[in-house]
């Protein structure tokens, strides 16, 4: 049993030992150790504080960011909008611009039609006024005495003016 039980004049030197440190600690280093776990502390502390702001930075910041985004999003869609718009103007510009040119060209094409529609109907009238007056000329220039030749004649002419007018 002696095994178990210590001893008691090593109880008295341990107690004397542990006794004299813990003395010589409290009187040195206890100040010391104390105010380095408080100093410790008081980083820790502020470590922490300086994270929780950081933190509360970065939320500020994201949702900083998020607003940015949104705004970005938002003038990126209104610029696409404007220019959907300005393409559909355009496009409607050009259209238009081209409907009233060929119009203009249509209307330009009837007038030059109805012109040389004028100038081939005076142009016929005129030959049919020069063939009238040759067959009359030859009617009075051929003065039968007949009036059946005379007629004949004249269908002679007709006929004649008929093939030439074909």
């Amino acid at each position: 049993m002696d095994l178990l039980l210590p001893g008691i004049g090593l109880l008295f030197w341990t107690l004397l030992a542990f006794g004299m440190v813990f003395f010589l600690l409290r009187k040195y280093a206890w100040k010391i150790i104390i105010d380095s776990l408080s100093e410790r502390e008081q980083g820790i502390a502020a470590s922490l504080d300086a994270a929780k702001k950081v933190k509360a930075e970065m939320a500020q910041l994201k949702s900083e960011n998020e607003a940015l985004m949104a705004q970005a999003r938002e003038e990126r869609s209104q610029m696409l909008k404007e220019a959907k718009e300005t393409k559909d103007k355009l496009i409607n510009d050009a259209k238009d611009q081209a409907k009233a040119e060929a119009a203009k060209i249509l209307a330009d094409a009837n007038a030059a039609i109805h012109s040389q529609k004028m100038a081939v109907l005076t142009e016929i009238k005129n030959q049919i006024g020069n063939m009238v007056i040759e067959v009359s000329e030859k009617v009075i220039r051929k003065q039968l005495d007949n009036k059946a030749e005379q007629e004949k004649y004249i269908q002679q002419m007709a006929g004649e003016l008929n093939q030439f007018g074909k």
